[in-house]
């Protein structure tokens, strides 16, 4: 036989309980099967979502037996522009990949998941933080020699498996891993627990990359932008599951009575739904809760039929929290007391609830049992007031200037987090308002707009405010979540 020149290299990167580990150990056992030469190495990642951890391996596709004795000499780390397989568990990771150098268009073939798991820094944005998806792609296709993009996350829970095997399928089924499909099934089986499901993971990816040569629907529908009636659709669906019926058709009335354009439309119907649907110690305890949940729970650790999983809660409610459920009234003292005496963040206590129990169940389930009661609250009642002078103001804005009140519309960006990060961009949407929208220093629309526009940047740039304090040449005062 010939004897290839050089080994087959690939570099797989995989967040922490991915199962990065068990994939390197698949191959190696595959190769081993196959009598191919290999060698692994990884480099561990770091916690808070801020990077996967990498898997080198390269392997070389001759026998032993043909090599006469010798052994190839192989690299302990990857190197920029010499990787044949590009394997990354989710997309930003095959992002960062390209970004490295590590995806070469004459020699590259690129293997990754499309969903998204929001890293540390996307999450700490005032605004929308979120890496461009669509980009990411786009550059795989010019990057890359070879493509293979699907959202494995979701083809692992359609087989009730987790997603390394789906990867290891997609890996085998691309045409650029030399080990043939048996070798790598019997790498599979050879581990034995949880072999079956692991198997029907490797099938559907090994299926699906088979069948591509290049990014699939997945990738078109991140790049088609949504319609205004698909935002509208979706802020029902998410009201109606918030609140009920009642809710969603007040979210249609205040959509009715803007008489906007469809972009202005989409844009206020994808902020105002977000911001009908706060969060409270309500909604969390709804979500953490639900039957959905702990199927998805069992679905991501691997869990058999009839095996235990026990899931732990970590809450940690304040002042706040509690202040937002009570009577508009009592609320509103509780808080103000709070905040003369610097202590709204004094009294949060940190609580382990075993949700998976039927004391912590129940415990954190009466909490989800108080949603009838979330419009008579406090909080509430507030959020309502700000939402409807927020959409006053987009309204007043329209006949004099689309762009001015899509500006405005826009400043919802700024409301978002809890805590810190809620009352600090609240202090900096009402500082706009103030300042901007209900007070402006000039009377032409584009003008006004543009001021917005500076004046929002400004504020999701730097969420301590100075540089907004700087554009408005006023001090901007943090306020309560709930003042």
């Amino acid at each position: 036989m010939t004897i290839p020149l050089r080994s087959t290299t690939i570099l797989i990167a995989a967040l922490g309980g991915e199962g990065g580990g068990v994939m390197s150990e698949w191959l190696m056992s595959a190769a081993r099967r196959c009598d191919f030469p290999a060698q692994a190495t990884s480099i561990p990642g770091v916690a808070q979502r801020t990077g996967a951890t990498t898997y080198y391996l390269e392997i070389f596709p001759a026998p032993r037996s043909a090599l006469g004795g010798r052994e190839p000499v192989m690299a302990l780390t990857p190197s920029p522009g010499n990787v044949d397989l590009m394997v990354a568990s989710e997309l930003i990771e095959a992002g960062r990949a390209m970004q490295n150098g590590f995806v070469n268009p004459e020699r590259t073939t690129l293997v990754a998941s499309t969903h998204r798991i929001y890293a540390t820094f996307e999450k700490m944005q005032m605004g929308d933080g979120r890496f461009d998806s669509g980009r990411v792609l786009e550059a795989a296709r010019q990057l890359a020699r070879k493509t293979v993009l699907f959202d494995m996350r979701n083809a692992a829970q359609n087989t009730g498996t987790v997603i390394n095997a789906v990867l290891f399928g997609a890996m085998a089924g691309s045409g650029a891993l030399p080990l043939p499909r048996d070798a790598c099934e019997a790498a599979i089986h050879e581990r034995g627990r949880g072999a079956e499901a692991s198997l029907r993971g490797f099938a559907a990816g090994f299926e699906l990359a088979s069948a591509m040569t290049a990014p699939g629907p997945e990738a078109a529908a991140a790049r088609k932008p949504r319609t205004a009636q698909e935002y509208v659709d979706l802020g029902v669906a998410r009201l109606r599951d918030y609140q009920g019926d009642t809710y969603a058709q007040l979210y249609l009335t205040r959509l009715k009575t803007l008489h906007a354009d469809p972009s202005l439309l989409a844009e206020v119907a994808r902020h105002l739904a977000v911001w009908m649907s706060y969060e409270d110690i309500i909604r969390v305890a709804d979500l953490k809760t639900r039957g959905s949940r702990f199927e998805r729970v069992r679905r991501e650790v691997g869990a058999r039929e009839g095996e235990p999983v026990i899931v732990i809660d970590y809450l940690k409610p304040g002042l706040e929290e509690f202040a937002s459920i009570l009577p508009p009234a009592l609320g509103r003292r509780l808080v103000t007391w709070a905040r003369k005496r610097g202590k709204l963040d004094a009294y949060n206590v940190g609580l382990h609830v075993h949700t998976s129990g039927v004391f912590g169940f129940l415990l954190v389930r009466a909490l989800a049992w108080l949603r009838p009661w979330r419009p008579y609250s406090y909080r509430f009642r507030e959020e309502q007031a700000r939402i409807e002078r927020w959409l006053a103001a987009i309204r007043e804005a329209i006949p004099r200037s689309s762009e001015l009140a899509m500006e405005i519309a826009a400043c919802a960006r700024l409301v978002k987090g809890y805590g810190d990060t809620h009352r600090r961009g609240l202090a900096n949407f009402t500082a706009i308002l103030d300042a901007l929208v209900e007070n402006p220093a000039t009377a032409d629309p584009a003008a006004q707009a543009a001021a917005i526009r500076r004046g929002r940047e400004a504020a999701l740039a730097d969420p301590e405010g100075k540089a907004l304090q700087q554009d408005l040449g006023r001090p901007v005062v943090w306020l309560s979540k709930a003042s």
